[in-house]
């Protein structure tokens, strides 16, 4: 702790300030999305530092650009707070009279009416016939090896929507499945914990059952996050009604579950599958070969030092930043490849300056051995600068913290709560890059929602905001912007 600058003291003020600011306004929607971000960038930054080792980042790097890096999470932790706020006021002004949803669940039963149920029970009828019909691709794709696809534990598992670094022809379709399958597997977890129907609660098991193995069997660390915390938060402060210990105590056990699966993926992916060391670990052949180095850290939490590498390049004229180039890759990423061949790659031109560079241009895979993440904030330094790149990245996290606010706000519909679960989680995993590649699952999940809303015909106003024009002004509008007469939909 004597290593660490003034500045590192700067920018824990300015994430434990949007902490308490997101705490004190989490009835208006932005305040729990605010205190997300505010708690993934302390987890990323502040958490490498008191992680790992930051006296060899200090004899690596020189202190220099470690101290550039805190000043600059603390500009964005002061962005961040100035502008989510504004934005919120701006995007979703008819919103504003709206309070949370999800605070309403965590303090009232209001998940047991009849009504949520009803709902709820909508939603798990039409994301299991998604659900199936995903699943009966990825059957066919892997000449119906059903213990591949569902029990990995079992046999080797099956890769139904396997793919190269850059893409090609139907990799596009494929990748749209996988992160499909990521959204509707976590949407079950939630529905499994709200539902207070047999019926429902057995079909969401059933699924989950099927549908989990599939990603705690694979070497993704992101996408086990995406698809279970989810469903655990929802029971955890919605489904059981306990007093806060309790509440705690379910929480540690489980992080401690995940903590430890975690860590056994990290000691063995890079030798074998995971379903193979698992069932090494289950029958007790060949022991020895099986990692057992407690002490093996989690790779990968390690931002600040990228933040600080994207420093000492930008100092030294190594790299430049793109002006947006990358964040421009990022938003066209959906656009497949088969349609623009010349599509930009994304994160390329870092990772060569990181020296990943590959002799072998022709492998199709970039022209490098491995993409680096560079983290929420240094995203936006090798975009627009040491200066400008902070306060970039903290506008685009302050329109995800609208996004969810607004989810939040339009009441008792279960799929948004689902929605917003989501969401919620993905925000950490957007710690090592704003990326639609770790969005997509959310951006599926919101186009589903849009769609049965076209099909629905609602204009994705929140419900209380109608009621009955004021007698003296029969021709008025209504508040929601619904004209008297109008028949309305209300999720």
């Amino acid at each position: 702790m004597n290593s660490l600058p003034l500045a590192f003291w700067v920018a824990l003020g300015a994430l434990a300030t949007c902490g308490l600011v997101g705490w004190f306004n989490r009835g208006r929607g932005w305040g729990l999305p605010l205190g997300a971000v505010a708690g993934t960038v302390a987890i990323w930054y502040v958490g490498d530092a008191v992680y790992n080792n930051y006296n060899d980042y200090l004899l690596i790097l020189g202190p220099e650009p470690l101290d550039t890096a805190w000043w600059q999470v603390a500009l964005f932790g002061f962005s961040l707070l100035g502008f989510a706020p504004v934005l919120h006021h701006s995007l979703n002004q008819k919103f504003l009279d709206q309070r949370s949803s999800l605070i309403r669940f965590l303090n009232t039963p209001a998940t047991e009416s009849e009504t949520f149920q009803n709902r709820l029970d909508l939603t798990c009828k039409t994301f299991a016939l998604l659900w199936c019909g995903l699943m009966a691709v990825a059957l066919f794709r892997t000449q119906f090896d059903f213990t591949g696809l569902f029990m990995p534990y079992i046999a080797d598992k099956a890769q139904p929507w396997i793919r190269g670094r850059v893409g090609g022809g139907l990799d596009a379709l494929f990748s749209l499945a996988a992160y499909l399958q990521i959204f509707l597997t976590a949407s079950f977890g939630v529905i499994a914990a709200l539902s207070r129907r047999t019926s429902t609660r057995w079909i969401a098991f059933a699924i989950c059952f099927f549908g989990l193995p599939a990603f705690l069997f694979d070497r993704a660390r992101n996408a086990m996050i995406a698809v279970l915390l989810p469903g655990f938060l929802a029971w955890v402060f919605i489904r059981i009604r306990r007093g806060t210990l309790v509440k705690a105590f379910l929480l540690l056990l489980g992080f401690a579950a995940l903590e430890s699966w975690l860590r056994f993926v990290i000691e063995n992916r890079d030798r074998r599958s995971i379903a193979a060391a698992y069932q090494i670990l289950q029958t007790g052949e060949e022991d020895e070969e099986v990692e057992t180095d407690r002490e093996k850290k989690h790779l990968g939490l390690n931002m600040l030092e990228e933040l600080g590498w994207i420093n000492a390049f930008i100092e030294s004229g190594r790299y430049q930043p793109n002006w947006g180039a990358r964040y421009f890759a990022e938003l066209v990423n959906p656009i497949p490849r088969a349609i623009w061949k010349n599509k930009p790659l994304i994160g390329i031109d870092y990772a060569i300056a990181r020296g990943f560079a590959s002799d072998n241009s022709e492998t199709g895979e970039g022209g490098v051995v491995a993409t680096i993440s560079t983290g929420m904030i240094g995203q936006g330094v090798v975009n627009f600068g040491r200066l400008f790149g902070p306060v970039a990245a903290a506008f685009i996290m302050a329109l995800w913290i609208c996004l969810l606010a607004r989810l939040d706000l339009q009441g008792d519909d279960i799929a948004r709560l689902v929605l917003y679960m989501v969401g919620m989680v993905l925000t950490f995993n957007m710690g090592r890059d704003i990326t639609l590649l770790v969005l997509y699952p959310f951006v599926f999940g919101y186009l589903i929602l849009l769609w049965r809303d076209y099909q629905r015909g609602s204009q994705d106003d929140p419900p209380s905001s109608v009621g009955p024009p004021p007698a003296s002004l029969p021709g008025r509008r209504r508040p929601g912007g619904a004209r008297p007469g109008r028949r309305r939909y209300h999720h």
